[in-house]
């Protein structure tokens, strides 16, 4: 399948304050994949702490945790996604894939009405 002519980007805003975009998601899946906060981070390009307050602002703002955190020593540290935070990544997710498949169509034109025709003298 060729790829789609368009991005789409998603924001929620919840009636208790959080915003939940790209962003916190990205954070989520690289806690899920790296195993830790500071590889997760460092894969997002942004500083431990700033990390930790998104993480933290989602905990506070959730019904539940997303992620629980495990102390270093002998095993090592980590970090890993509770249900919630598993949860939150499938249900955001789920409303992008719908947002994109109802709105096809209409994402195509838009991008089509962004595509410069070949034919086009450069100026």
């Amino acid at each position: 399948m060729a790829a789609a002519p368009y991005r789409l980007s998603l924001r929620i805003y919840l009636p208790n304050g959080l915003r939940l975009g790209p962003g916190k998601i990205a954070l989520l899946q690289a806690v899920a994949t790296q195993g830790s906060i500071s590889a997760a981070a460092r894969a997002q390009r942004i500083s431990y702490k700033r990390a930790w307050d998104l993480l933290e602002e989602m905990n506070r703002l959730l019904e539940a945790p997303v992620i629980e955190t495990m102390q270093g020593g002998k095993t090592g540290g980590g970090a890993r996604l509770t249900a919630t935070g598993e949860k939150l990544l499938a249900h955001y997710r789920a409303v992008l894939d719908a947002a994109e498949e109802t709105a096809g169509g209409a994402l195509r034109a838009i991008a089509a009405l962004g595509q410069i025709p070949e034919d086009t003298p450069e100026h």
